[in-house]
């Protein structure tokens, strides 16, 4: 390893949730996997086939660039884009083949015309806001209107249909579904049939069967993070954070610990620096509320979290020396979760793995062995 600092995804664990979650949902029902913001920083390039090959049916993200990037990668993948693309961009959906999120009708006619143009036709499905109020035509009826004339559009291919929920509360999310299934009973009600329709992302996918309809738009569960309050089903955290000691130090009652001396020690101390710090993705905030795992045992964040670096207490961990591993992130007794993180942090699952940033390693296992080797900032690849 070119760094110290690395993380770990077992491909192994992932096949297992994208199975168990196809399990769930029956073969009549799509699976939209999310893999965008680099697959919640798990490597979306390197983990796509692993989610297609055991029950995905389509690769979901959220911007042109990320889809390119997958493309570049993964030829023949269905590529669908759940964000906004700029005019001046579409000609990019065309060229390579993406499926596109549509909510106005002037973009649907440029990818009509661009679609003639080039001798084919775009998929889109359209973006349908029943509340959440970022992006989507607005539940009305003249978007009802501008819908049905997109549809009459002969260069493209009106695939689907979607929606997002606020998840609000069950009162307002089962608001936003009827608001939602209303307005496609509107639409089709002439002859027109949208091949896919779909609303659930993880959690409304396990909260709300009812609301699975035929595809579901999985995010955070196929990498084992729940955030489910009704129901459950059996996931395992694909991923660990891992890092290792790079100096040793004993210091005296009184002495402070990083900027500002946030932290003076009230006694005689042994501490350890680990190489991690904020820029890798080890949130600044888990001062004083963070742990990591050494030899086994956990040892408490001390001092400030610096970009590159921070430093624990080792006191009653006396074998601790330079080079032992540290377990910033794992799913074994005496680590620390991502959910636990993520609940120290004050923040969600998400955005904890998605915080991990590029400069950071990504090893990948299958059947237990290295499998691929990945450093962004280098550019080095080994199988």
């Amino acid at each position: 390893m070119i760094r110290d600092t690395f993380v770990v995804i077992d491909l192994d664990k992932l096949a297992f949730n994208i199975r168990n979650i196809r399990k769930l949902v029956g073969e009549t029902v799509a699976i939209a996997a999310v893999v965008k913001a680099n697959g919640y920083g798990h490597g979306s390039v390197e983990i796509a086939k692993t989610i297609m090959e055991n029950g995905g049916d389509c690769l979901a993200v959220a911007t042109l660039i990320e889809a390119m990037e997958l493309r570049k990668a993964h030829k023949h993948y269905d590529i669908f884009i759940m964000g906004y693309t700029s005019n001046e961009n579409l000609k990019n959906i065309v060229n390579y083949n993406f499926t596109q999120c549509i909510f106005s009708y002037e973009q649907a006619k440029i990818l009509n015309k661009l679609g003639k143009e080039k001798n084919k036709k775009p998929k889109i499905h359209i973006k349908y806001d029943t509340g959440f109020n970022r992006l989507g035509f607005q539940n009305c009826d003249e978007s009802i209107k501008e819908i049905k004339r997109i549809i009459k559009l002969p260069n493209i291919i009106i695939e689907g249909i979607f929606t997002h929920l606020a998840l609000a509360g069950e009162n307002e999310d089962r608001k936003q579904f009827y608001n939602f299934v209303n307005a496609i009973s509107r639409i089709e009600e002439n002859g027109f049939h949208f091949k896919y329709k779909h609303v659930c992302d993880s959690i409304a996918t396990i909260d709300y069967p009812e609301f699975r309809l035929n595809m579901i738009r999985p995010g955070a569960m196929l990498y084992g993070l729940k955030s489910f309050k009704k129901n459950d089903i059996n996931l395992k955290q694909i991923l660990q954070f891992k890092t290792k000691v790079s100096n040793v130090k004993f210091i005296r009652k009184g002495e402070g610990i990083s900027y500002n001396y946030r932290f003076i020690a009230e006694k005689n101390m042994k501490i350890a620096t680990i190489q991690v710090g904020y820029a890798d993705g080890f949130p600044r905030n888990m001062y004083q509320v963070g742990e990591v795992t050494i030899h086994g045992q956990l040892a408490s964040i001390i001092g400030v979290i610096c970009m590159d670096q921070c430093v624990v207490d080792v006191t009653d961990i006396p074998s601790v020396r330079i080079s032992d591993e540290v377990i910033i992130y794992g799913d074994e007794i005496n680590t620390v979760s991502i959910s636990s993180a993520a609940e120290r942090c004050k923040t969600n699952k998400n955005d904890i793995v998605c915080m991990i940033s590029r400069r950071t390693p990504r090893v990948y296992l299958k059947n237990n062995c290295l499998f691929k080797e990945v450093n962004y900032l280098n550019i080095i690849k080994k199988e």
